[in-house]
């Protein structure tokens, strides 16, 4: 952003939401970077990058700081929220962006910063001279001490809403909103019928499973198609025998469930199962008790 336009933009206070979200935000894209150049790598012996990756990682992070930071005054995670940091040291309240020496500081606090830490742990992790582990005691020291520092910024952090990193503190930068955020007007209308819907929908999620689907489809299907007046004689039960009441295919081991319909032993099996309180689709009438036809019914007669 310019320093001319931006002399004349009002400062907007970042949630302490966004500034993590925005902190989360980059972590995954130097995750994101990192995986997709060492996958460049799969190829190659085992074990190429292990003695350069402090040096590889600085050298991405630099490029990343250079086209986000240095040229924006904004992480990548800071553009998609719609913020960016403002010179806190400046006395006038209007957006002033960063220095170069805020940004060359910024550089050396995180990317210097982590690459002397990773590339000491190399260097001092299998010295067994004393005045190395003398040197190690101090660096782990110090270590220590920066990470209770921050801890420390992050409670204030929580507290006051600004400087959520211990190098956005030190260096004097503030995250701020690009532009205004405006405030959402919800009609009180539009609010009680979403609180309606959405209790009416919790309570049909409760009350689906409490329902028998398959039976209350059965009964109504019962109900569109009556059969009235039907035989228990030989020969309807004959005439009826032609096809499952279930699948509608040739009975395959036919039996019955005390009316005339003829069902197919795994279909009615399967069904009588599932539900206890199964019934006919055709004449509605409960399971009594599964029996195997007694008929012995030729080809020919249920053909003709």
């Amino acid at each position: 952003m310019a320093s001319s336009t931006g002399n004349e933009k009002s400062v907007n206070p970042v949630l302490r939401i966004s500034q993590l979200d925005a902190l989360e935000l980059n972590k995954a894209l130097e995750q994101l970077v990192w995986s997709q150049f060492t996958s460049c790598f799969h190829g190659f012996k085992p074990g190429v990058l292990a003695h350069f990756e402090p040096e590889v990682k600085a050298f991405l992070w630099l490029i990343l700081w250079r086209f986000t930071i240095y040229s924006k005054s904004a992480t990548v995670g800071q553009a998609i929220l719609n913020i960016q940091y403002k010179n806190n040291l400046s006395q006038t309240e209007k957006y002033q962006p960063l220095s170069k020496h805020q940004k060359l500081w910024y550089l050396i606090f995180t990317v210097g910063g982590r690459w002397l830490e990773e590339r000491c742990y190399d260097l001092f992790s299998n010295r067994q001279l004393q005045s190395f582990c003398k040197i190690k005691g101090c660096i782990n020291f110090g270590s220590g001490l920066l990470k209770l520092c921050g801890l420390l910024n992050f409670l204030i952090f929580l507290q006051k809403g600004t400087f959520a990193t211990l190098t956005e503190r030190i260096l004097g930068i503030r995250s701020v909103f690009c532009k205004p955020q405006s405030v959402r007007q919800v009609g009180f209308e539009y609010m009680n019928r979403e609180l309606l819907w959405h209790g009416f929908a919790e309570f049909l999620i409760y009350l689906l499973p409490l329902i028998n689907i398959q039976k209350v489809k059965l009964k109504i299907s019962s109900w569109c198609l009556p059969i009235a007046g039907l035989s228990s004689s030989e020969n309807t039960l004959a005439a009826h025998c032609k096809e499952c009441s279930l699948c509608g295919e040739w009975p395959t081991m036919p039996h019955t469930i005390g009316c005339s319909h003829v069902f197919c032993y795994y279909c009615i099996k399967s069904n009588y199962l599932s539900d206890t309180y199964f019934t006919c689709p055709k004449c509605g009438l409960e399971v009594q008790s599964l029996q195997p036809l007694k008929y012995k019914i030729e080809m020919t007669e249920l053909h003709a």
